[in-house]
């Protein structure tokens, strides 16, 4: 028998728009990113919670390519396996192919779920931060104050209720930690274009940022209220710690 239910927002979108010098917008390969997603889900799954993956269509997520290399797991092979195995498991034992469509969660379902996790990669940037069902999604565990836990460029969903019911963004005056703007130039300089950024976003509609080097080096996490966040992958194993802590309140 089960603990609970977790609901797990992803990212219908492979790609997100990188804005070039020439004035053009090209779309850059992503998804979600493999440890944000996989390091939380084993601790919840650990906790006996069942998970619901969901997405705005219901499309088949695929992860950021760059997350999926042996660079990003800093050349830990084991590690690297354990969570591609993991992933793969919700493949064929869960919905991750088949995630649920966001109309398709009724108000009484939702009721049902204890806690909401957002997991990060830049596709959140293409499809999740307008989304009127996921503000209605999100509403439901702010107004209830279940656990909602998100990280890197997740929190970017969080802007999804200002198209909700109440027309408002719901996350005002919380402190909330993401993937930082100095992160992001960082990546621009990389790729070569300018990307949306989650930070300013977020602050410029009156969330208080936490950033810094405990936040993105050490991995320090950030809890206000129901929300728990985080901004990077260095801060996924504290962020699942504490997500199932609140979950068992």
């Amino acid at each position: 028998m089960s603990t609970g239910k977790v609901l797990i927002i992803l990212s219908d979108a492979h790609s997100f728009p990188l804005h070039k010098s020439d004035g053009t917008t090209v779309d850059q390969p992503s998804g979600f990113f493999l440890m944000e997603l996989a390091k939380p889900l084993a601790k919840i799954l650990d906790a006996d919670y069942e998970v619901t993956f969901a997405s705005p269509k219901g499309q088949t997520p695929q992860p950021d390519p760059l997350s999926t290399s042996l660079l990003a797991f800093v050349g830990n092979y084991l590690e690297k396996q354990r969570e591609t195995a993991l992933i793969d498991k919700m493949k064929a034992e869960n919905n991750l192919n088949t995630p649920r469509p966001f109309s398709s969660i009724s108000d009484e379902e939702l009721a049902t779920y204890d806690g909401v996790f957002i997991p990060g990669g830049h596709a959140p940037l293409s499809d999740l931060g307008a989304d009127k069902e996921l503000g209605r999604i999100l509403t439901h565990f702010h107004e209830t104050q279940k656990p909602t836990a998100s990280l890197c460029h997740g929190p970017y969903a969080l802007l999804s209720t200002k198209v909700g019911p109440q027309g408002t963004f719901l996350y005002k005056g919380y402190k909330i930690t993401s993937w930082s703007d100095t992160e992001e130039k960082f990546v621009e300089t990389m790729l070569g274009g300018e990307i949306t950024k989650v930070e300013s976003s977020l602050r410029d509609e009156g969330a208080e940022m936490v950033e810094g080097l405990a936040q993105s080096a050490l991995g320090r996490i950030t809890v206000d209220r129901e929300l728990i966040s985080a901004a990077n992958p260095m801060g996924a194993d504290g962020l699942g710690d504490k997500f199932v802590e609140m979950l068992k309140k």
